[in-house]
C-alpha cells in the first residue's frame, strides 16, 4: 500500500488518494459520458492498495493509466493521457521560451541581466543556459519554505543565485605580496615569483583571473601601489646592471641608492653617477609603464567565466609615498589617461583612489601632486573613484604615516562598492577578506503593505514588523547559506584558499573551508529607500527632512539588527547599499503587477538603488551630499556616492577635486562623478560633445554613450536591461554648488 510520494522536485510527501480521483474526475468531465464516482473510487482504491510503499508521481500516474485501460471508460483513459501530456508540456515550456529566447540573442531582462556580460556569445549563452536551469534546483533542494516564499512574492532577492551550489564566495581583496613573493598554483601548472616589474604587472592579472573562475563575485588587489613598488627597485637595479657591463664598471652602489622621485629627465649636461643614474631611472619608468599599460590592456581582454566577460577587477591606490610607489601611481594614471586600443576609455579594473589627510589630499602632503593628476584622469576617463580613508568609519587605530606596511591598517573597496573592514573573527583590515555572499530586501513592498493605514504612526510600526520579520529571514538565509558554504573543500578553490584567503594557509587540500570562512562578511542589502518613503510619508528623503529622518531610522535600525545577527550567528553581518542592476527592474514589475501603478513609487521602470536620491530628481551636488553622507556609516558592507556633472570635464579637473571636497567636510565613505562622454562603436573615438551623431573619425553612425551602471562603466548600453535605460534616461545634472 502507498504511503509516501516522491515528488518532482525530489520532496517526499505523504500519499494522499484524493489527488488521484480529482485527476480521473477532471479528464471525466471532458467526456460525453461525465462523471462516475464509483468507478473513480474503484481506482483509487486499486492504485493505493496494489501499489509499492513508496511511489514517485510518474509512477503512480502510470499506475492510473493502466486502471482507466482496464476499466470501460477508455475515453477517459484517453483524456486522462493527453492531460498528462499537456502538463508535461506546460511545466517545460517556460524552460523551452526562456531557451529560445536566450538562442535567438533576444534583448530581454535574462540576457541583458549584467551588462558587462556578452549572453550573445556562445560561451554567454552558455552561462545563462546553466544560470536560469540552476535556480529551479536552489528554490527546489537548497531554500527553505520560508525564504523560497519570500522570494516567490517578491520580498527577498537571493544575489547570484545560480552560483548557490557551487558553494562559491562573492569577492576577495588579494593579498598580492603573497603571490609576487611566492607564486601560486591553480591546480595546472605553478606562476613563479616574481623578479621584474612586468612579470609582477602579469601575476597581478593572472591571479584576479584565475580567482575570478573560483568566484561568483569581482576581485580586487587593495594597495597596488605598495605591493608593485619593490619591483621598481628591481627593475631599476637590472638597468643599472646593463649600463655596468656597457661601460666595464662597477655601479653596484647605486643599486639602493635613494632618489626623491622616479622620473624621466633629459641626461643633456649630466656626468658620472648623475648621468648613469638618470639614464637607468629613464629606462626604469619606460618599463614600469609599459607594465601599467600591459596591466590595463590585460584586464580589458582577459576572459574568465567560461569566456563570455573580463574580469570584474578593482585596484586601490595612493598612500605609498615612496619614489617607487609613486612611480607606480604616476605610471597607471597616465596609462590610464591616454587610454586603450584607439584611444577608449578603459572598462577594467575600476580604479580607486585613497584620499588622505598627511599623504595625498592636501597642498603640503607628499602625494598632492598625484591626486591632481587622478582627478585630471577622472575628467577624462571617469576613474579613479575616491575612498576616503579620513571618513570616521574608514580610521583605523593602528594605522601610522610612517609605517611601510601602513596599507594593512588602510580600508579599501571592492568595485562597484563592496566593503570590509571591521571583523570579529580576525583582524580588522580588508586585505584577504570579502563578502561570502548577500541578498537584497525589496523595503518598498513592505511600505506599499502599509499605506492603507490612514494613522501615520501605525501605518510606520508596521512597516518596522514587516521589516523586523524580513530581517529575521533575511539573516537565517544567509546562515543557511554560509553553512553550506562551509562544507566546501579547500581544493575546491586552488587559487582563494591555497593563497588568498586569511588563514588560509592552515587547511591543506581535503580540509573543508569552514575554520576560515569566517573572516569574510554577509550582507544584508536593501533597494529603493527612496520609493519606499514616499509609500510612507507621501515624499522622498531628498525633498522631506521628515523624510530624511525616517530614513535614517530604517537603515539604523537594520544596521542594528545585523549587529544582533551577528552575535546570534556569530558571523560578520553588515548592511549593504544594495547595487541593484537586474534587481532594479525585477522588484518593481513584480509590486506593479499587484499593486498597480502608485505614483512616485511604481510608476517608473525601477526602484532607486539602495539608499540615494532618486536620479531624476533636480538637486545640488552639495544637497545630495547632505541627504545621501549619513547613510555611508550605516552601509558598512558598501556605500558609494555618485555625482552628475554636465559637460565635458576634461578640462575642469577641479570639479572633481570639489566632489572630493565635499565627501571630506561630510564624512562620506566612497564616491564618483559622472559625466558625458560619446564612444563610437566602430572606432573607439570618444569626445564630450553634448549630440555626436556622426563620428568625426571615421564617419560612423553607431554612436554610445559611455556611461556608468552600478559603479562599474559598460562600453555599450546596448547591452543594458529596459529598467537600467529608464533610469539612465532619467538622470538629471546635479548643480556644482
Amino acid at each position: 500500500m502507498i504511503q509516501t510520494v516522491v515528488k518532482r522536485d525530489g520532496r517526499i510527501v505523504g500519499f494522499n488518494a484524493r489527488k488521484i480521483g480529482d485527476a480521473v474526475r477532471k479528464a471525466m468531465v471532458h467526456t460525453e459520458a461525465g462523471e462516475n464516482e464509483e468507478l473513480i473510487h474503484l481506482i483509487c482504491e486499486h492504485v493505493a492498495n496494489r501499489g509499492k510503499v513508496q511511489m514517485t508521481v510518474e509512477e503512480i500516474q502510470d499506475a492510473v493509466e493502466v486502471e482507466l485501460m482496464k476499466s470501460r471508460r477508455k475515453d477517459v483513459a484517453q483524456k486522462y493521457i493527453a492531460y498528462r501530456n499537456q502538463r508535461s508540456i506546460a511545466r517545460k515550456a517556460k524552460t523551452r521560451d526562456m531557451f529560445l529566447e536566450i538562442i535567438n540573442i533576444k534583448s530581454n531582462d535574462v540576457t541583458r541581466e549584467n551588462a558587462n556580460m556578452n549572453a550573445d556569445t556562445p560561451a554567454g549563452m552558455m552561462m545563462k543556459f546553466a544560470s536560469e536551469t540552476t535556480k529551479p534546483f536552489v528554490d527546489d533542494y537548497l531554500l527553505s519554505e520560508e525564504v523560497k516564499e519570500a522570494v516567490k512574492h517578491n520580498y527577498l532577492h537571493i544575489h547570484d543565485k545560480d552560483y548557490y551550489p557551487t558553494k562559491s564566495l562573492t569577492c576577495v581583496q588579494h593579498p598580492l605580496d603573497h603571490i609576487l613573493k611566492h607564486g601560486f598554483s591553480a591546480g595546472h601548472g605553478e606562476s613563479r615569483p616574481a623578479k621584474r616589474i612586468e612579470t609582477a604587472s602579469i601575476l597581478a592579472c593572472i591571479s584576479m583571473e584565475t580567482a575570478q573562475n573560483e568566484m561568483h563575485g569581482g576581485q580586487a588587489i587593495p594597495a597596488l601601489d605598495f605591493y608593485l613598488a619593490p619591483f621598481v627597485r628591481a627593475s631599476f637595479i637590472e638597468e643599472v646592471k646593463v649600463l655596468e657591463e656597457l661601460n666595464a664598471e662597477d655601479y653596484s652602489h647605486l643599486y639602493h641608492k635613494e632618489v626623491d622621485d622616479f622620473v624621466t629627465r633629459p641626461l643633456d649636461g649630466l656626468t658620472g653617477d648623475a648621468r648613469i643614474l638618470q639614464h637607468a631611472m629613464n629606462k626604469t619608468v619606460a618599463r614600469v609603464h609599459q607594465a601599467m599599460e600591459a596591466f590595463i590592456h590585460n584586464m580589458n581582454t582577459i576572459h574568465s567565466r567560461g569566456g563570455n566577460q573580463v574580469v570584474f577587477s578593482s585596484v586601490n591606490y595612493g598612500t605609498d609615498t615612496s619614489a617607487e610607489g609613486r612611480c607606480i601611481i604616476r605610471e597607471i594614471l597616465r596609462s590610464t589617461y591616454e587610454g586603450v586600443g584607439n584611444g577608449e576609455t578603459a572598462i577594467f579594473p575600476i580604479q580607486i583612489w585613497k584620499k588622505k589627510r598627511g599623504v595625498s589630499y592636501l597642498p603640503t602632503d607628499r602625494n598632492y601632486d598625484l591626486y591632481q593628476y587622478a582627478c585630471k584622469v577622472t575628467a577624462r576617463r571617469f576613474f579613479p573613484n575616491f575612498i576616503n580613508l579620513d571618513a570616521t568609519f574608514n580610521r583605523h587605530e593602528l594605522w601610522r604615516a610612517d609605517d611601510p606596511k601602513r596599507y594593512l591598517y588602510e580600508t579599501a573597496t571592492m568595485g562597484c562598492r563592496t566593503r570590509v573592514f571591521e571583523n570579529r573573527f580576525g583582524p580588522k583590515t580588508s586585505i584577504g577578506r570579502g563578502n561570502i555572499s548577500f541578498s537584497t530586501i525589496n523595503i518598498v513592498r513592505l511600505a506599499i503593505e502599509c499605506m492603507e493605514i490612514a494613522d501615520e504612526e501605525e501605518r510606520i510600526a508596521c512597516f518596522f514588523a514587516k521589516l523586523d520579520h524580513m530581517l529575521e529571514i533575511t539573516a537565517r538565509q544567509l546562515h543557511e547559506r554560509m553553512e553550506f558554504q562551509k562544507t566546501a573543500f579547500a581544493k575546491q578553490f586552488p587559487l582563494v584558499m591555497s593563497a588568498l584567503w586569511l588563514g588560509c594557509e592552515k587547511l591543506k587540500p581535503n580540509d573543508t573551508i569552514a575554520p576560515v570562512i569566517n573572516q569574510g562578511t554577509l550582507g544584508i542589502g536593501f533597494i529603493g529607500l527612496a520609493e519606499c518613503l514616499v509609500a510612507l510619508t507621501g515624499k522622498h528623503h531628498g525633498e522631506s527632512e521628515e523624510a530624511q529622518q525616517l530614513g535614517l531610522k530604517i537603515v539604523t535600525y537594520m544596521r542594528d539588527r545585523a549587529n544582533e545577527f551577528s552575535e546570534l550567528y556569530q558571523h560578520n553581518y553588515s548592511v549593504l547599499a544594495t547595487p541593484a542592476e537586474g534587481l532594479a527592474g525585477r522588484f518593481t514589475r513584480g509590486d506593479r503587477k499587484q499593486f498597480g501603478v502608485l505614483p512616485g513609487i511604481t510608476d517608473r521602470e525601477y526602484y532607486t538603488n539602495s539608499n540615494h536620491v532618486p536620479v531624476y530628481y533636480k538637486c545640488s551636488a552639495r544637497h545630495k551630499a547632505e541627504v545621501e553622507a549619513p547613510y555611508h556609516d550605516l552601509t558598512r558592507g558598501g556605500h558609494i556616492f555618485y555625482v552628475e556633472i554636465d559637460g565635458d570635464a576634461t578640462h575642469n579637473p577641479e570639479v572633481i577635486m570639489r566632489v572630493v571636497d565635499m565627501m571630506d567636510k561630510y564624512n562620506i565613505g566612497y564616491g564618483s562623478v559622472n559625466h558625458n562622454r560619446n564612444r563610437c562603436m566602430a572606432c573607439g573615438y570618444e569626445n564630450a560633445e553634448p549630440e555626436m551623431k556622426v563620428c568625426p573619425k571615421c564617419g560612423s553612425e553607431h554612436i554610445d554613450r559611455l556611461q556608468r551602471i552600478t559603479g562599474y562603466l559598460v562600453g555599450t548600453t546596448d547591452r543594458w536591461n529596459k529598467a537600467k535605460l529608464a533610469e539612465l534616461n532619467d538622470r538629471v545634472v546635479h548643480e556644482n554648488r
